[in-house]
């Protein structure tokens, strides 16, 4: 088996991330979003626009708490998700974080590298303080909606409409991150 795991993202990822978030979202998305929508935010100059977002992401966060974490094989970058502070008004940003994006190349899917990526952003959202995630998804994402029910996620009865020149569903979802106590 390769060697895999999850670190923090660096200035060099970000056309790596780039790449896999377009791969991603051409695969994944094809069905859910309008075809214009997605040649758009998936095309060529697309893609020099998310690299440089993600090299600021990486070198220039918004705060200490906005995160970018990479999954790795055997030094290649295989998939990716950042975090942050929830904005949603309705929870607090200090108990509350912000699943951003949580993608995985497709040529390495079903590897464990999404399960690793969640499993290293919670770790991460505890150690500074964090109670509850949230994030938004497609509604007819069924593979992401399954992958984070299986790890404990639910709906939380929000949703919200995005115009794509056609409305696209998405639904708020979300897990409790508490530590347990540990036995002392």
């Amino acid at each position: 088996m390769a060697d895999v795991g999850v670190r923090p993202a660096r200035r060099a990822d970000a056309g790596a991330v780039a790449a896999i978030q377009v791969r991603a979202w051409r695969q994944g998305y094809r069905d859910l979003l309008p075809a214009p929508v997605l040649e758009q935010v998936t095309g060529t100059e697309a893609e020099a626009v998310w690299r440089e977002r993600w090299s600021e992401a990486v070198t220039a966060p918004p705060s200490p708490r906005h995160r970018l974490l990479v999954a790795v094989a055997s030094d290649l970058v295989v998939g990716f998700a950042a975090h942050a502070p929830a904005e949603d008004p309705d929870h607090d940003p200090a108990a509350t974080a912000e699943l951003l994006t949580l993608l995985v190349d497709p040529l390495h899917a079903r590897a464990g590298h999404g399960s690793r990526l969640l499993a290293a952003t919670v770790d991460t959202l505890q150690d500074d303080g964090h109670e509850t995630l949230v994030t938004w998804a497609f509604e007819g994402d069924e593979v992401l909606r399954a992958f984070l029910a299986s790890a404990g996620w639910a709906p939380d009865g929000l949703a919200r409409d995005l115009d794509m020149g056609t409305p696209v569903r998405q639904i708020r979802l979300h897990t409790d991150i508490t530590r347990a106590p540990s036995a002392s």
